[in-house]
């Protein structure tokens, strides 16, 4: 994927434009590597790849003392914003972990409340005063595509920094699912990695913008089959179902979650994202058949895990933490060491960091 520049672009060519056609623009290293993390659709399976093993390097490195102070001493003279304009635990925190951890001085908003926006200044002003005094700006809106509003805006207008798209709207979470492809990959590592494995995504698919980023990731591994388990109102969307269409991967759209569960090899359980509801309609939809209990872990295959982008509610039994399989907490962890391996990777300190972990780790 060859790069684009942002600013040889109109806003109204670029809004007309799919994710696949935009992902180049985002990109750097003759389209190798990202300078902006805004949608799914930009990382290729190479790029997945090369982040996932930076993240294990990372991980390796962080054990020991001298790792660190190695790790922190990679961006010490940047500065990064996290803009958050939606609730957030996790992925805020992950995201503040990862940047302790390469070194980068955080500021933060967490409340457009507690900014110049309740005095009447626009959300695009806004970011444009982050951009003067930081060199990336990590941010979650609930307007969709407005990361990458800003990523055009920013680089139209004098002082360009990279945009890490945190989560926007109900239609992208790129992080999310680079956390869940590594969870998959290090799942997996011993039993062939994520080809040809079978994933099935569970609860409210309509509105859950992890799922839609990561079935996109998904389909960049070989042999793949997804099955999209929910009510008919919340099942996944058919512009979904057309890329993967396009891109020769095989799914399946049921409600029986009973009959998918020893098929598969990883069950990808969500929330209902009522938070988006107009007149509280999830109350009227019958869930329950959704969730995953207990007595589900007798015929779920050996080796399968089980994954949640969290928070969760009733969809997952407590009793079910204590399998091994269960590796929702595990995703929690690895969601700071692939955003640490983001960050270097924008920043080009990536191939330091190999070189520091084949002479002092391997």
């Amino acid at each position: 994927m060859k790069e684009k520049a942002l600013n040889q672009i109109s806003w109204d060519q670029f809004t007309k434009m799919s994710a696949e056609e935009k992902s180049p623009y985002f990109l750097t290293g003759n389209g190798t590597k990202s300078y902006h993390a805004l949608v799914a659709q930009q990382f290729s399976r190479p790029m997945l790849e090369e982040l996932c093993s930076l993240a294990t390097y990372v991980r390796r490195i962080a054990k020991t003392r001298e790792g660190c102070s190695f790790l922190q001493s990679r961006l010490f003279d940047k500065r990064a914003m996290l803009y958050f304009a939606q609730p957030s635990t996790r992925t805020y925190l992950s995201f503040d972990s990862a940047c302790q951890t390469v070194g980068l001085d955080c500021m933060n908003v967490r409340d457009s409340s507690t900014s110049s926006e309740v005095k009447g200044e626009s959300p695009e002003d806004t970011i444009r005063t982050f951009s003067s005094y930081t060199d990336l700006i990590i941010m979650r809106h609930p307007a969709g595509g407005f990361a990458e509003r800003i990523a055009w805006l920013l680089s139209n207008t004098g002082r360009p920094v990279p945009i890490i798209n945190a989560g926007s709207g109900k239609d992208q979470h790129p992080t999310q699912a680079l956390l869940d492809i590594y969870t998959l990959e290090r799942s997996f590592e011993n039993i062939g990695g994520i080809d040809g494995k079978k994933v099935a995504f569970v609860g409210d698919l309509k509105r859950g913008r992890t799922v839609r980023s990561l079935a996109w990731l998904l389909a960049q591994y070989s042999g793949v089959k997804l099955y999209f388990v929910a009510p008919p109102e919340l099942q996944i969307k058919k512009d979904i179902l057309a890329q993967l269409d396009e891109a020769g991967v095989s799914y399946e759209v049921s409600h029986d979650f009973e009959k998918v569960i020893p098929e598969v090899n990883a069950i990808y359980m969500t929330r209902i994202q009522d938070e988006w509801d107009i007149d509280n309609e999830s109350t009227r939809i019958d869930t329950t058949q959704f969730y995953f209990t207990k007595e589900y872990l007798n015929v779920l295959k050996k080796d399968a895990v089980i994954m949640h982008p969290l928070p969760r509610r009733k969809e997952i039994d407590v009793a079910v933490d204590c399998d091994p399989r269960a590796v929702y907490w595990r995703q929690v962890r690895n969601g700071m060491w692939i955003r640490s391996a983001l960050i270097l990777s924008i920043f080009g300190c990536d191939r330091r960091v190999r070189d520091y972990y084949e002479e002092h780790v391997q």
